[in-house]
C-alpha cells in the first residue's frame, strides 16, 4: 500500500503544480451544509481542527484521509466498471459531491476518462438524460420564460461567471434533436474547460435553451424533462436568443465568453454571423472543429512533405463542420500566397445529394464558395475520389461507415501518404475505423478520428497510435487566452493561430508513431502553451494583444507566469481561520 501511495503521490506531483503553502479559504458555511456543497466538501480530508471549528466533528468517521487516498479509492472503483454509462454516472456523482476530487481523478487519467465525460459517452448519457438524472448542473431556460431571463440568471448562485456554454439541443453530436436532454453537452464541455485549461469551475455556466423538440420519441416519453411541444421556429426563437445574450453580458460583463454548441445547421451560421461582432462568442462546431482539423492537416503535411497549398481536399458532408473546416483551410492557403478563389477550387464537398456542383438547386448561401463545375459523372463518394483525386478526405457527415474499403484503397492508390480524417461522432458514426484505415493502406495513411480508437498493430508488427481530432485540443486553450486577455470579439484568425500552435506542439517522434496531435495525457500543458508564449512561435494571447483585440490592461509582460498563476488546481483549501498577532500589542488576560 505504501509503495502504491508513494507512486501515486509522485505521479500527482508531476501532473499538478507544486504549492508550498496551503491556500486559506474563507467559508461562511458550517456543519452539514458545508459537506453537502461540492465546492467546499473535502470528504474525510477535513483535519481534526477543521472538523471542530466548522461544526462537523462527529459527522465523519474519525479517520483523516489524504486526497491521494481518496483518489485511489475512486480510481479502483472505476476500474471495476465496464459499462461506459455506469462510469459516467459514477463520475458525475463524484462531481456532485466533491468537485476538487472529481477533477483530480479526471485529470490524472484524462485519456481514459475524457471519452466518458465527453464524446462518445456523453452522447449516450444525453439520450438517457431523463432516466439517469440526479441533480441539475446548469440553467434551464425555456421559451416560456421570455421577458424574464435576467431574473433566471440571478438565481444562479455564482456571480463571477466568465464562460457560458449554451445549446438548444437540436443537433447533439451525431444523434440529432434531443431537446432539453442536450444539457449533458455544455456540462461536459465546461468540465474540459477546467480539466484541460485550469479555468475555475465556479466561473463556468452550462445553459440549455428549451424551445421544444421535433423528436417524436421524446414527445411520447413520460420521463422527458422538457417542453412537450414541437420546436418553435418563429420570431419568438430569435427574440429569446437575443434576450439571453443581452442578459448574460448585462449581468456578467461584455467580455463574458459565450460558446454556442450543437445548434442546428440553419441556426448555427446565422447566429454566429449575427453575434460575432457584438459579443465575445464563437461556435465550437464550426470554428473549434475547423481549428483541430486544420491542425491535423498541418501536422500531416510535415509527413507528406508538401505545403497545404498543394493539397486537394474532399469532404464527406457539407454542413457546418465541413464549411467551418473548409473556410479555415482557405485562410491557411491564402496566408501562403493563394487567392481565395484559387484556394476554394482545391476544396470539394459531397453530401447526401452528391457533389456540390452548379447543376444542383439545393445549395445554400454558406456553400456558394465551394460549388464547382461538374467534373463528370459522379454518382458515389468512390466516384468522387477517383474523379477529383484528393490528397485528403475528411468525413463530417455523421452517416456511418461511408469511407468503405474501396474508398480507402482508392486513396492509397492515388497517394503515397493518403490523409484520412473520419471525424464524425460518436464512434459508431465514424466514417471508418482506425484498423481499416491503417490495414488497407499498409500503414501509409495519416489518420485522425473524432472519437477515440485504440492502437493498431499491422501484420509486420508495426504499431500505430491514431490521432483523435478532439475539439478539446482547441476550445479550452482559446477560452483561457480569451478570458485572461479580456477579448470582446473572437474572429477566425484566432482559430487559425490556435491550429498552427497545436500542430507545432506535435513532436517528430509522436508523428512517427502515427499521431497527428500531442497525447491527450498532456492536454493541460497543450492548452496552457496555446494561451502563452513558450517554445512555439505563435500563440493566442500574444496574438490578440498584438492585433489590438484585448481589452484587459495593462498587458502582462511575462505571459507565461501570468497565465500559470491563474490556472486552477485540485489541491484542497484549508478552512482554518487566518490567525495572527498584532505587532507591538501584548495581550494581557483580565484578572478576576
Amino acid at each position: 500500500m505504501l509503495s502504491r501511495l508513494s507512486a501515486l503521490q509522485s505521479c500527482c506531483a508531476a501532473l499538478r503544480p507544486c504549492v508550498s503553502v496551503v491556500r486559506l479559504a474563507h467559508t461562511k458555511e458550517k456543519g452539514k451544509p458545508l459537506m453537502l456543497n461540492p465546492r467546499t466538501n473535502k470528504g474525510m480530508a477535513f483535519s481534526l481542527q477543521e472538523r471542530q471549528l466548522l461544526g462537523i466533528h462527529g459527522l465523519l468517521p474519525p479517520k483523516v484521509e489524504t486526497q491521494d487516498l481518496q483518489a485511489m479509492r475512486f480510481q479502483k472503483n472505476l476500474k471495476k466498471m465496464t459499462d461506459p454509462l455506469e462510469k459516467y454516472i459514477y463520475l458525475m456523482g463524484i462531481q456532485e459531491r466533491n468537485e476538487r476530487l472529481f477533477y483530480r481523478v479526471l485529470m490524472e487519467d484524462i485519456e481514459e476518462l475524457m471519452p466518458i465525460v465527453y464524446t462518445p459517452t456523453v452522447g449516450l448519457a444525453c439520450t438517457q438524460y431523463g432516466h439517469i438524472f440526479r441533480r441539475p448542473k446548469g440553467l434551464f431556460i425555456s421559451i416560456k420564460d421570455r421577458g424574464h431571463i435576467r431574473s433566471i440568471l440571478d438565481n444562479w448562485p455564482e456571480t463571477r461567471v466568465a464562460a457560458v456554454v449554451v445549446t438548444d439541443g437540436e443537433r447533439i453530436l451525431g444523434l440529432g434533436d434531443l431537446g432539453v436532454y442536450g444539457m449533458g453537452i455544455p456540462v461536459g464541455k465546461l468540465c474540459l474547460y477546467t480539466a484541460c485549461a485550469g479555468i475555475r469551475p465556479e466561473k463556468c455556466l452550462p445553459v440549455v435553451i428549451d424551445v421544444g423538440t421535433d423528436n417524436e420519441t421524446l414527445l411520447k416519453d413520460p420521463l422527458y424533462m422538457g417542453l412537450y411541444q414541437k420546436r418553435d421556429r418563429t420570431q419568438a426563437y430569435d427574440d429569446l436568443i437575443d434576450e439571453f445574450m443581452e442578459a448574460v453580458v448585462e449581468k456578467y460583463g461584455q467580455d463574458t465568453l459565450i460558446q454556442f454548441e450543437d445548434f442546428g445547421n440553419h441556426n448555427a451560421f446565422r447566429l454566429m454571423r449575427k453575434y460575432r461582432e457584438k459579443y465575445c462568442t464563437f461556435n465550437d462546431d464550426i470554428q473549434g472543429t475547423a481549428a483541430v482539423a486544420l491542425a491535423g492537416l498541418l501536422a500531416a503535411q510535415r509527413a507528406v512533405g508538401k505545403p497545404i497549398t498543394e493539397h486537394r481536399v474532399l469532404f464527406l458532408g457539407a454542413g457546418e463542420a465541413a464549411l467551418g473546416i473548409a473556410n479555415l483551410i482557405v485562410m491557411a492557403m491564402m496566408e501562403n500566397g493563394m487567392t481565395q478563389a484559387e484556394a476554394q477550387k482545391r476544396i470539394w464537398m459531397f453530401d447526401k445529394y452528391g457533389l456540390l456542383v452548379k447543376e444542383r438547386s439545393n445549395t445554400d448561401a454558406n456553400q456558394v464558395g465551394f460549388v464547382h463545375d461538374s467534373p463528370g459523372n459522379v454518382q458515389s463518394f468512390l466516384d468522387a475520389v477517383n474523379t477529383i483525386k484528393p490528397t485528403a478526405i475528411i468525413g463530417v457527415a455523421g452517416a456511418g461507415r461511408l469511407f468503405t474499403p474501396d474508398v480507402i484503397k482508392a486513396m492509397a492508390a492515388l497517394n503515397d501518404r493518403p490523409i484520412i480524417f473520419a471525424l464524425s461522432n460518436p464512434t459508431a458514426k465514424a466514417e471508418c475505423t482506425a484498423d481499416d484505415a491503417y490495414t488497407l493502406t499498409d500503414g501509409r495513411c495519416l489518420f485522425a478520428s473524432g472519437s477515440p480508437f485504440g492502437s493498431v498493430t499491422l501484420s509486420n508488427g508495426r504499431v500505430f497510435t491514431p490521432g483523435q481530432g478532439n475539439n478539446a485540443y482547441i476550445f479550452p486553450g482559446v477560452a483561457l487566452a480569451v478570458i485572461l486577455s479580456g477579448v470582446r470579439h473572437i474572429n477566425d484568425t484566432v482559430f487559425l493561430e490556435a491550429a498552427k500552435n497545436l500542430a507545432e506542439q506535435l513532436t517528430d517522434k509522436e508523428l512517427q508513431e502515427g499521431r497527428l496531435y500531442p497525447p491527450l495525457s498532456n492536454i493541460r500543458e497543450v492548452s496552457v502553451q496555446m494561451a502563452i508564449k513558450a517554445r512555439i512561435k505563435t500563440f493566442v494571447m500574444e496574438f490578440v494583444y498584438a492585433k489590438g483585440m484585448a481589452f484587459r490592461y495593462p498587458e502582462p509582460m511575462d505571459k507565461n507566469r501570468f497565465v500559470r498563476s491563474t490556472v486552477w488546481n485540485t489541491e484542497y483549501d484549508s478552512f482554518l481561520p487566518d490567525t495572527y498577532d498584532w505587532p507591538g500589542v501584548k495581550y494581557t488576560p483580565l484578572k478576576e
